[in-house]
């Protein structure tokens, strides 16, 4: 039975990565450049989704990473003849995984809400250095003047500066960073996790060091967070502190609850759904005046999401079941590490 869910698991994923690719075929351009948005924040969630969901660590800072790969392909490619894609996206989230060890290294001596509090302060310096120096431009931002490019033996073969490819580029990303946290989820380090997650006193004491199990994750963590602020400043070719903003922490974190916590599709579909409910209570065509107050519908959509889902988007199915058959629902509250996809 644990094979047949894993297999259906995989297989949905597999179905959305499909549909995804094919979509380019049917999209304007301005749907393309949505779902790009949409696919970099489902990188972003997943990044979350590793350090709340598969270790039980909740960071409230993690826009810091997010806005310090976005930032780095901006200044490390001044001037406007392009630079290769082959240093400046390992840069950028070496960049952004320097500092995940920086701020792992220190905040996670602590523990519970104090550790929520330091994530959340790390964040605001790194928000403070962009905001208040001329390092980031202030509040207006800088501007990437040229998009990178992959070229070999004098061809081009990835540019992003075309819409197509920096959709297609980011959608390799995605699945890409999925099959590596599946992967890594069920591998011995994936279990430590789980088991940390679960009573980290009690794999203290069966042996384990946790702590640099809980560093190497959030390490891990941070770096993807600066590969999905790599594709956002490289697709929208701007940057501004926003990016590292406490708003947009809470905002990803909203994405892996709403999408099911203990689930890396349950972060795919939050970021989806939270992307596509913002766009939904934005739309003056629907709402006419009142879309200027979509905060409004957007937290109310929320708030019913989690009082009526209480396993998120991704535990749908299994309610439906249960209310349609009469069939109860057991071993779905919470997810073990092999559960993870």
């Amino acid at each position: 039975m644990a094979d047949t869910h894993s297999r259906s698991r995989f297989a949905f994923v597999a179905l959305c990565l499909a549909a995804l690719a094919v979509y380019p075929l049917a999209a304007g351009s301005y749907g393309l450049d949505l779902v790009t948005k949409i696919m970099v924040y489902a990188i972003f969630a997943l990044s979350l989704e590793l350090l709340v969901g598969a270790t039980g660590l909740v960071c409230f800072g993690h826009a810091a990473f997010f806005g310090i790969g976005a930032y780095a392909a901006v200044l490390l490619a001044p001037g406007y003849e392009p630079v290769s894609l082959g240093w400046l996206l390992p840069a950028s989230v070496g960049a952004a995984a320097l500092y995940a060890l920086f701020m792992g290294a220190l905040s996670l001596r602590t523990q519970g809400v104090y550790f929520i509090m330091v994530t959340l302060a790390f964040a605001q310096m790194a928000y403070y250095v962009v905001h208040d120096t001329p390092l980031g431009g202030g509040t207006d931002g800088i501007y990437l003047d040229a998009k990178p490019v992959l070229a070999a033996g004098g061809n081009t073969l990835i540019d992003l500066d075309q819409p197509l490819a920096i959709y297609f580029f980011t959608l390799a990303c995605l699945a890409a960073v999925f099959i590596f946290l599946a992967v890594l989820l069920r591998s011995r380090f994936g279990r430590a996790l789980a088991g940390i997650k679960a009573n980290e006193q009690r794999m203290r004491a069966t042996g384990f060091s946790t702590y640099p199990y809980k560093l190497a994750a959030f390490v891990i963590s941070g770096a993807i967070a600066g590969l999905a602020g790599f594709l956002f400043g490289v697709k929208d070719g701007y940057v501004n502190p926003e990016l590292l903003s406490w708003h947009l922490s809470g905002a990803v974190l909203i994405m892996i609850i709403l999408g099911g916590l203990g689930h890396l599709r349950g972060a795919l579909i939050g970021a989806f759904a939270f992307a596509l409910l913002q766009e939904f209570f934005k739309s003056e065509a629907i709402f006419g005046d009142f879309a200027k107050h979509w905060h409004l519908g957007l937290g109310l959509a929320i708030i019913a999401s989690v009082a009526l889902l209480p396993n998120g988007l991704v535990g749908l199915p299994a309610l439906w079941r249960q209310r349609l058959l009469g069939k109860p629902v057991t071993g779905r509250g919470a997810p073990s590490a092999g559960d993870t996809p």
